[in-house]
């Protein structure tokens, strides 16, 4: 038998299967009871005829995906292709890393030589992750707001916001002249401020590598350079931290609340510190529900001294008893 006559024989068979695949689906697509046309109802996972309304296949799988989504945003946003990207990397999650451990696709150990050769390739890998000087100097901010966050129990939000803040004053040339760890613990200052979840400079200088005047400094220049439109520190935003800290109820929580909102309607909270204010209403509230602390010990959980708990206490009080008065 020649090559010629294979290669029909083949080519025949190769015929007759794709016509017998086109009867398969043409009886599949038409009504055993009516031969009418047959739709697929994705909704109930079912088969029907559009004619007499038989069910002709049910249980059907769904290929697509288990969410809803009402708009191309959050279309975008549920949909699982691929790996998120975030700006908490410098190069935004979209490169592979290679993992530490020394083990294959099983778990088995790697060889001698073949340790040597994942060393190199981790090494290359690294480099070329960090091309310029501009993407290692994001790569070491990134890990700094990272660290700093973590030390202050910071949402992953502010963390984002802080990522995006960094590389915005990176592109507009703001860092020559200043430390690269300043410039971070600023973003993240300024992050944690627009969230609503606040800590005061004392808390950030504690876990940073720069000094307090150099943190306020960076803050201010970032600020003003980005135009970010950052509120004043709302001392009611504090009290939560304080109160959990302490381990205080709800009562006196929701108390010290009630004394800052009357300060802050009397206008006794211009011009002083919220951390400050809020530590005295969470002091002030604790002695009025009978749940003493001492000044000690919101002193050590605000960063804040004992002569101004004491003072910003008395003004608190002052200023509820004017209230009740009138």
């Amino acid at each position: 038998m020649t090559d010629t006559t294979i290669r029909r024989y083949t080519s025949e068979e190769e015929d007759d299967e794709e016509s017998r695949a086109d009867e398969t689906q043409g009886e599949q697509m038409v009504c055993p009871e009516c031969s009418g046309n047959l739709v697929s109802d994705g909704e109930r996972g079912e088969t029907v005829c559009e004619d007499c309304g038989l069910v002709v296949d049910e249980d059907e799988i769904d290929p697509g995906p288990e969410w809803r989504a009402f708009d191309a945003a959050e279309k975008d946003q549920k949909s699982r292709v691929g790996a998120p990207t975030t700006n908490m990397m410098h190069d935004k999650g979209l490169s592979t890393n290679i993992g530490w451990q020394d083990k294959d696709a099983y778990g088995n150990s790697l060889s001698s030589r073949q340790r040597e050769k994942m060393q190199r390739l981790r090494t290359w890998n690294e480099r070329f992750r960090t091309r310029d000087s501009k993407e290692r100097n994001l790569k070491q901010a990134l890990g700094e707001i990272d660290r700093m966050a973590s030390a202050l129990g910071l949402p992953e939000n502010v963390r984002e916001t802080a990522s995006v803040i960094y590389r915005r004053a990176l592109d507009d040339d703001l860092l020559p002249g200043r430390s690269i760890e300043g410039v971070a613990t600023s973003s993240l200052y300024a992050a944690a401020r627009q969230a609503g979840t606040p800590r005061s400079l004392d808390e950030l200088t504690a876990v940073s590598r720069v000094e307090k005047d150099e943190i306020a400094r960076t803050y201010r220049y970032v600020i003003r350079e980005l135009g970010l439109e950052i509120q004043p520190a709302d001392p009611e935003s504090y009290v939560p931290r304080f109160a959990s800290d302490l381990d205080l109820s709800e009562e006196v929580e929701r108390r010290a609340r009630q004394l800052l909102q009357n300060a802050k309607a009397e206008g006794v909270h211009s011009g002083k510190s919220p951390v400050g204010l809020a530590a005295a209403a969470v002091y002030a509230a604790s002695l009025l529900t009978n749940e003493k602390v001492t000044q000690s010990q919101v002193s050590d959980v605000a960063n804040i001294s004992e002569v101004t708990i004491r003072n910003r206490y008395h003004e608190l009080l002052e200023t509820e008893e004017d209230i009740q008065a009138v």
